[in-house]
């Protein structure tokens, strides 16, 4: 039987599971990791290949003032070129925040992204945690939130791993009583992209306690080109920019990037599929009586029933059907027995839930 740490620590790591297992990694369907299914736009892999038809792309270093990728993110997101950081993933722009601002305790809702909280203390930052109720869905309570004494709040909307999106206005009162307390918001908006109404990166200008995070790689399919950026005001972007090493991305990886967010018919594409195929799939979740939590991202949280230990039926989806699932026992504040689903294909969902009906059955076969 699987121990409770032999887990992953995070979702894709197929290699992994695959020798764990003695399972060829092409027999395994990945529904661990949150990428578009529909895989990057086209006007990406022409880039890419473009590119490499140009000797400078390898032989000249990339441009330090990241001029290209800045342009495209600030057209994408509505924002001032000068109001952002780019870096190669969402912790080192974390930790060039923790590096460029007096942040030496910090409020962290929970569960959470795993690394907010190990980054944090490798920053020497104290972490206060603030539990989520699950069966509230994980609501925020922005009064709550900012009563403590603490010099920020790290939280995400759309959350990970509920994939619950909070209502734009209510992360906008968090941020103006933070203001008033003289606290920061850092604001995770690494799947903002499905619900982009609810954003408040275009209002960084208004708030100088405010730094957003948002991520490329998911939503446009390219985690392996590994782009995120930051977006503060301008008396802070300038400050956490100098705390970014220099070069921090490619430039194979800033004209894929630019690229993919100069294609605007991929984003309204990519929003309502996966509108259509969660919805889909969480009906079909709960019609097998799992507790589907309602996401507005491209995964959807779901709960087991008590009787059906949480390792078996892991290990059993992977053994069995080849299916690899996000166990959630390392997020912190959740109980035993959580597993976050992908959204993917239609195909692919289909199935995900034929695998899930003869487990279920299998390992609680009078469950009703």
């Amino acid at each position: 039987m699987a121990k409770t740490e032999s887990y992953p620590l995070h979702g894709g790591q197929l290699q992994q599971i695959a020798e764990r297992f003695g399972i060829p990694v092409t027999q395994l369907l990945d529904f661990s990791a949150n990428i578009n299914p529909d895989g990057p736009p086209s006007s990406v892999l022409s880039t890419l290949r473009a590119s490499l038809d140009d000797p400078s792309a390898l032989t000249e270093y990339p441009d330090l003032q990241l001029t290209e990728i800045k342009q495209a993110i600030a057209s994408y997101a509505r924002v001032d070129t000068r109001n952002i950081t780019v870096a190669n993933g969402f912790v080192p722009l974390l930790e060039a925040v923790l590096r460029a601002l007096p942040i030496r305790r910090c409020l962290l809702p929970v569960p959470a992204f795993v690394e907010y909280r190990k980054t944090l203390g490798r920053g020497g930052v104290e972490i206060a945690p603030y539990a989520l109720d699950p069966d509230s869905n994980f609501k925020y309570d922005p009064a709550a939130m900012v009563a403590a004494d603490q010099d920020a709040v790290l939280l995400a909307n759309p959350q990970n791993p509920s994939g619950i999106c909070h209502d734009g206005a209510l992360i906008r009162d968090l941020v103006v009583r933070a203001s008033k307390k003289k606290q920061y918001i850092l604001l995770d908006e690494a799947f903002i992209d499905y619900v982009p109404e609810h954003s408040l990166t275009a209002e960084t200008d208004e708030f100088s306690n405010l730094i957003v995070f948002r991520s490329v790689t998911k939503f446009h399919g390219v985690p392996g080109l590994r782009v995120a950026y930051a977006v503060a005001h301008r008396s802070l972007s300038l400050s956490i920019g100098d705390s970014v090493p220099p070069w921090p991305v490619t430039t194979l990886a800033s004209r894929a990037v630019s690229a993919a967010l100069n294609d605007q018919p991929y984003a309204d594409r990519t929003r309502a599929r996966n509108i259509d195929r969660r919805n889909s799939l969480q009906h079909e979740l709960e019609q097998l009586g799992l507790l589907a939590y309602p996401s507005s991202a491209n995964f959807i949280l779901f709960r087991l029933c008590a009787r059906i230990d949480p390792n078996l039926f892991w290990q059993h989806m992977i053994v069995e059907h080849g299916i690899v699932l996000r166990a959630c026992t390392n997020y912190e504040g959740l109980p035993k027995g959580f597993f976050r689903a992908a959204v993917r294909t239609e195909e692919e969902n289909s199935r995900l839930i034929e695998a899930l009906i003869e487990t279920l059955f299998s390992l609680a076969p009078d469950r009703k």
